[in-house]
């Protein structure tokens, strides 16, 4: 009898013993990553064990977001590549255009939305550009004649195997670009077995497990107070995406003018100040946020219920108003 009871002790101290080594050796720790793409500084926290495969992540991240940045930008070239800037300022003879399959998924991503709702319209190049030369003097508005002149520019015509026509659209990608490459992002950190994990990318954050607590807790700014805090949403394996015009834009004679753009009028939209959107995929966050910026609650509340999303309006009137199930995060 003596015999098992110092067999099972022993074992007892063993469970201890590899419990207690568990737990200081093997713990996984905190690492953070701040960078500065797409006109956005981006934070990314993770947790692991392995010090060098998070150097190597992090590594790879940046990579990532560089060459999206790269590839998406549309007032600067880049040695090497096709990106948004040289499809329309190109100045090769060709009838089509070959791009980077990582830029065309983008595109054909972003034409398709197109159909399911008109306003997200990539094609405004022209305008953005108008409204941008003004917000940057900071002085006046352009006229109705100015932007109506210009608001017929090429169209993009995708040819599929990455061709696009060469008719020099002047594109934009601003209300997908972020979301899209943040959910690229989060699904490479889950295919290499990190699944705790949290990517602020300006107004675009996903989450994925929870690590030592129940869920993540995101804030979700006013876009009136400066700091101050709408609500809070709680959850984990979440993307929480917002759009408004609070951060760019310019005041003249009273009103404020923002950089996004109904494509019905040519103005900045009028129906918002900030909304946000809570789904799983970034990319349709960026989007849907996107759209209902653009368009009535009314009707936005009428367009989520298509999708596993919930929103929050902050209308230009200053009205707060919540999907059906947006509770169910707070």
């Amino acid at each position: 009898m003596k015999k098992y009871f110092k067999i099972g002790l022993i074992l007892l101290l063993v469970l201890i013993v590899c419990t207690v080594a568990y737990i200081f050796f093997d713990r996984k720790k905190e690492y953070t990553k701040n960078l500065y793409y797409m006109d956005t500084y981006i934070y990314i926290k993770i947790y692991e064990t392995n010090k060098a495969k998070v150097e190597k992540v992090f590594k790879d991240i940046n990579q990532m977001y560089k060459e999206y940045h790269e590839l998406t930008d549309r007032y600067n070239h880049y040695d090497g590549i096709t990106n948004l800037y040289d499809i329309y300022h190109n100045g090769f003879d060709s009838e089509t255009l070959t791009l980077d399959s990582r830029l065309y998924e983008i595109l054909e991503y972003a034409k398709d939305w197109s159909k399911k709702y008109y306003k997200l319209n990539i094609e405004l190049g022209n305008i953005i550009d108008i409204w941008k030369k003004y917000r940057d003097n900071k002085e006046g508005i352009p006229t109705v004649k100015e932007l109506q002149q210009n608001k017929n520019g090429a169209k993009l015509v995708l040819l599929g195997d990455n061709k696009i026509v060469n008719n020099h659209p002047n594109l934009d990608l601003g209300s997908i670009a972020k979301g899209y490459v943040t959910e690229k992002v989060g699904q490479y950190l889950e295919s290499i077995g990190i699944k705790e994990y949290l990517i602020n990318a300006g107004g675009n954050v996903k989450v994925g497990d929870s690590y030592n607590k129940e869920y993540y807790k995101i804030g979700i700014q006013s876009p009136v107070d400066n700091g101050e805090l709408l609500t809070i949403a709680k959850g984990e394996n979440i993307s929480v995406v917002t759009s408004g015009g609070y951060e760019r834009n310019y005041e003249y004679n009273g009103i404020i003018y923002h950089h996004i753009i109904d494509s019905d009028t040519l103005f900045p939209s009028n129906y918002m100040k900030g909304v946000t959107v809570i789904t799983k995929d970034s990319a349709l966050g960026d989007i849907l946020s996107t759209s209902l910026f653009l368009m009535s609650v009314d009707d936005g509340q009428e367009f989520i219920k298509k999708y596993d999303a919930e929103a929050i309006w902050y209308t230009n009137d200053n009205k707060i108003i919540r999907s059906e199930r947006f509770n169910n995060y707070e």
